[in-house]
């Protein structure tokens, strides 16, 4: 059976309208009967992989927004965060043992106006009545974009308690290189629920603590609260450098950056249902606070 995945991730829970403002990302993870045959002999290829465990492919297309903390100045502050929009595609191939994670994915792209990242956000301010962004104009010109990501995720000192209790701890760790984003990441993720489904946290768009579209149900409904941290060492960030191959708006970014999570997850049947909240440090020095913003995501077993 394949699995859908939604999210949904904006500052509006977090009651802002500034920096990594939106993303949204729709996936589709292939059953293990679904993995196409030269996609499997490319598993057994790459050298991370244990070669024991279920092979997954996933497809994905999202689109994420960036804006400066004025959405009415025009021109923008030059010690702000730039306006960029980005467009993607990708697909990615995963193993799953049970009791750890190895995913490889190709993201491929475009940032600037091709984004319709400019256009998305003017037209939701409209319908709802916000402030329309008035520097868009000096967004991130067009450039494609091309990423390798390859994370692990591990579930260890699993606890099983009476009445369906559980409680489990996933570390994680893994590294991105590409146009967009150049980074090496490490943390970990703490669970804590009734009838937990067999997952490695909710899903979560990059660069972020990994997560997982793939669960398993262990019971009718089951419930979880989870918290998590994530360290990066970012290289590269187009989207804080500026673009890659011209003069373009930038600012001057840190070296590392947090997050740290919380939230909830509820599974039923065949779905599941999960909100995070993210709290971000800072990325770049000229930030006047740190970030925060709320991520939604549905996964649903067909």
């Amino acid at each position: 059976m394949g699995i859908l995945v939604l999210e949904f991730e904006n500052d509006l829970f977090a009651g802002e309208d500034r920096y990594y403002t939106n993303g949204v990302r729709a996936s589709w993870i292939t059953p293990e009967e679904g993995v196409p045959g030269l996609l499997r002999d490319l598993g057994r290829l790459i050298p991370f992989f244990p070669g024991e465990g279920e092979l997954k492919n996933s497809w994905s297309i999202g689109q994420s927004m960036y804006t400066p903390k004025d959405l009415e100045a025009d021109p923008p502050d030059p010690d702000d965060r730039p306006y960029a929009g980005w467009l993607y595609v990708s697909g990615g191939l995963a193993e799953e043992t049970g009791q750890r994670l190895d995913r490889l994915s190709l993201t491929l792209g475009v940032i600037g106006p091709a984004s319709l990242a400019d256009v998305s956000q003017k037209e939701i301010h409209r319908m709802v009545g916000a402030p329309v962004p008035q520097g868009w104009d000096h967004q991130l010109e067009n450039e494609l974009t091309v990423m390798v990501s390859y994370e692990r995720q591990i579930r260890a000192l699993v606890q099983t308690g009476a009445g369906g209790w559980q409680m489990d701890l996933t570390p994680h760790w893994g590294g991105t290189l590409g146009t967009p984003f150049t980074l090496v990441n490490a943390g970990l993720m703490l669970r804590a629920g009734r009838d937990l489904p067999h997952d490695y946290g909710p899903p979560r768009i990059q660069p972020s603590l990994p997560g997982s579209g793939l669960f398993v149900p262990k019971a009718r409904w089951g419930w979880y609260v989870f918290a998590g941290v994530d360290g990066r060492a970012v290289a590269w960030n187009t989207f804080l450098d500026g673009s890659t191959f011209r003069d373009s708006p930038s600012v001057d970014r840190r070296l590392f950056v947090g997050d740290a999570q919380v939230g909830g997850v509820v599974s039923l049947g065949r779905a599941r249902l999960a909100y995070t909240h993210v709290f971000r440090t800072k990325e770049f020095d000229n930030q006047v606070d740190r970030e925060d913003f709320g991520a939604v995501s549905l996964s649903w077993i067909f």
